[in-house]
């Protein structure tokens, strides 16, 4: 390995990282409770969801990454994929809601872990359609 290459794995990285701190902000934004408070307080089901969320966007970023030759461009499509997801995530929760009254940003909040884990599995199963198309 040369040293070009080691440094490129740091920058590329660092940068990964960087984005996922982004994403999962962002993402925090769009729920409605303060994700970092839940899990101080010990809520597992927010947790969960969290975790299975980043997992997902560090699954896609990954295969971003293993499929491009430019940085630029792995970010750029693990940023389009969080859009993605985040829209679809959306369209279920508000499908659920109005067919079959089950909130599970609400039950989320309420540390209702089967909430938590179908909104979280929402997420990984996306990443993986999207990640097979990258």
């Amino acid at each position: 390995m040369t040293l070009n290459e080691m440094v490129a794995i740091f920058v590329w990285t660092g940068a990964g990282a960087v984005l996922l701190v982004v994403l999962m902000a962002v993402d925090s934004l769009f729920t409605r409770y303060k994700d970092l408070e839940e899990i101080k307080k010990g809520n597992v089901a927010v947790t969960s969801r969290f975790v299975m969320k980043l997992l997902a966007q560090a699954y896609i970023l990954s295969q971003s990454i293993s499929t491009s030759n430019h940085l630029g461009e792995a970010l750029l499509v693990s940023v389009i994929s969080f859009v993605i997801l985040l829209l679809v995530e959306s369209l279920v929760e508000f499908v659920l809601r109005s067919t079959a009254g089950l909130d599970l940003s609400e039950g989320t909040k309420d540390n209702k872990l089967s909430h938590a884990l179908l909104a979280g599995s929402l997420h990984v199963a996306g990443a993986l359609i999207i990640g097979s198309c990258l």
